[in-house]
């Protein structure tokens, strides 16, 4: 971190999602089984990401955390799959951004354009513009002494 940071805006999570997704391909026996499988790979996410999150804020800097935006695949049944099984993870960011009054960026609303993406998994320069706009929202009016959570979503 460079000594001169006054805030901190962490986005993390969407390699790790990444990394699993292997599952959403994987046979199963049953419903309750694939399920199993998720609450598995949510339960380390949820680890991993307070521990992160409890490191990052160790730094005593006004941060705020970013949700991981929804892919945006070409084939509407694997954009789905894949937009369902992020909002597992995403779950444990609000979680994480609730119980410790950090604001809540979300980028699923905020990417909520196919023009908002360069490919299915990286923002376009205006899906960057987006990101960039509500990074600044944060800095310029969130109340950092409030030791709220809030959602921003503009």
């Amino acid at each position: 971190m460079p000594a001169d940071a006054t805030h901190l805006v962490v986005s993390i999570g969407g390699n790790d999602a990444l990394g699993v997704s292997s599952v959403l391909d994987a046979p199963s026996r049953s419903v309750a089984d694939s399920l199993l499988r998720l609450a598995e790979i949510r339960e380390q996410f949820c680890l991993e990401y307070g521990s992160t999150l409890g490191a990052v804020l160790a730094a005593k800097l006004p941060t705020a955390v970013c949700t991981i935006y929804d892919v945006q695949y070409a084939d509407p049944d694997e954009r789905r799959i894949a937009v369902t099984a992020l909002s597992i993870l995403n779950d444990c960011i609000t979680r994480a951004s609730a119980e410790r009054g950090v604001p809540l960026i979300d980028l699923r609303i905020i990417c909520d354009e196919d023009a908002d993406f360069a490919n299915a998994i990286e923002p376009s320069e205006q899906g960057g513009g987006k990101i960039a706009a509500a990074i600044a929202s944060f800095l310029t009016k969130h109340e950092f002494r409030s030791g709220r959570a809030e959602l921003i979503v503009r």
